[in-house]
């Protein structure tokens, strides 16, 4: 049988059409109309009205720091339990990531830890440059706190919505928070542009901002003249047609993600020992990837050893994120709590949730989660 993965790109003839489309037609350098498309149709989703499509994630949440002032010296207040890329970005630009536990009701970002954390710097006049929120795992933060808690202070809020296209918070687009929001289109997220981003924003003098300092900073003039440190960081147009036709299957993939995890939740629910990512009452999350935790008294197997028998039976499955405070390029960094994060990590297995993933594919993934607690 074939390798089952964790959340492997899920493409087609639709794709195909619009990349061949895009060839045909010429436009092979980075500008073109399916990137402008794209673009546009990303904002009208998420409904904000700008959107600028980079690289990478990780180029848009640089853009989005660097614009909302994080620079040399500055502190950043960072989610422990996130993808590295999240910390990295602050470190680009001179800035201290300080590390933030999760709650347990949710695994996001803690409002309370953040209020705290603000209520005290600013009594000592040390207020952080910036609040980087992220939606893990498709699940949205709790913006009603963050937002009323960093604009009480006067402290940008950007959303790194990576991993939660098509989620929602009370009804609202997941990555519309905050001064600006962010998303991935890596091969392994909802929708994929094989590698790329975008950077969201109400405020147009933002997003023509990024776009200027993602184009080398180029000004307007015949010759190439450049008054700003820029950055080559703007997507191909190539790849935007790839996004293009990604994003107008998004509910699809989003119904088939969302119908994996109702599977293994009635598979797995009241197994003793294995319990779900708690879903919050605010939103509504895309279920990117289901997430399970293991205690291995109650199961008769620890988290490790479901991983490497899954892994024996040619089926990926990894760890929830290791927090960040524990990994070695940031020990020693500032944090705050850590002991919710600490736990997930220890007992948290991400399955494999592609949109493409078969119910027999999924059934043997059951099949052998179970074999572990015999």
């Amino acid at each position: 049988m074939s390798r089952v993965y964790l959340s492997p790109p899920d493409v087609g003839d639709a794709e195909r059409a619009l990349l061949v489309e895009a060839f045909d037609s010429g436009w092979i350098a980075p500008l073109g109309p399916q990137l402008d498309a794209f673009e546009s149709e990303l904002a009208a989703r998420v409904g904000v009205p700008h959107a600028l499509a980079v690289s990478s994630g990780t180029a848009a949440l640089h853009l989005a720091l660097l614009l909302v002032g994080v620079g040399p010296g500055d502190d950043v207040l960072v989610p422990t339990f996130t993808f590295v890329a999240t910390a990295n970005v602050v470190r680009y630009l001179g800035a201290r990531p300080v590390f933030v536990d999760c709650d347990t009701s949710s695994w996001q970002l803690d409002p309370d830890l953040v209020s705290a954390e603000l209520d005290a710097r600013a009594e000592e006049g040390t207020l952080p440059a910036a609040v980087v929120s992220v939606d893990l795992y498709g699940q949205s933060a709790d913006y009603d706190r963050l937002t009323a808690t960093c604009e009480g202070y006067g402290v940008p809020l950007v959303e790194d919505a990576a991993e939660a296209l098509g989620a929602t918070y009370r009804g609202r687009a997941a990555g519309s928070f905050g001064v600006a929001g962010v998303f991935s289109f890596n091969g392994n997220k909802i929708i994929t542009t094989s590698a790329g981003g975008a950077l969201l924003a109400r405020s147009e003098e933002l997003v023509a901002r990024a776009r200027h300092l993602a184009t080398q900073a180029r000004e307007p003039e015949v010759h190439y003249e450049h008054l700003d440190l820029g950055f080559n960081y703007r997507m191909s147009n190539l790849l935007a047609a790839l996004g293009l036709a990604q994003l107008r299957a998004l509910d699809r993939r989003i119904a088939r993600r969302r119908r994996i995890n109702e599977r293994y939740r009635q598979a797995l629910s009241g197994r003793p020992g294995i319990s779900f990512m708690p879903r919050a009452d605010y939103g509504v999350p895309n279920d990117w990837l289901t997430c399970i935790e293991i205690e291995p008294g109650a199961f008769g197997a620890t988290r490790d050893q479901i991983r490497s028998a899954l892994d024996t039976h040619d089926i990926e499955a990894r760890p929830t994120w290791k927090p960040l405070h524990l990994q070695p390029l940031y020990a020693g960094a500032p944090l705050i709590g850590g002991t919710a994060a600490e736990a997930i990590f220890e007992r948290g297995l991400c399955l494999p949730s592609g949109s493409s993933l078969s119910d027999d594919d999924q059934d043997r993934v059951v099949e052998h989660i179970l074999r572990c607690s015999r």
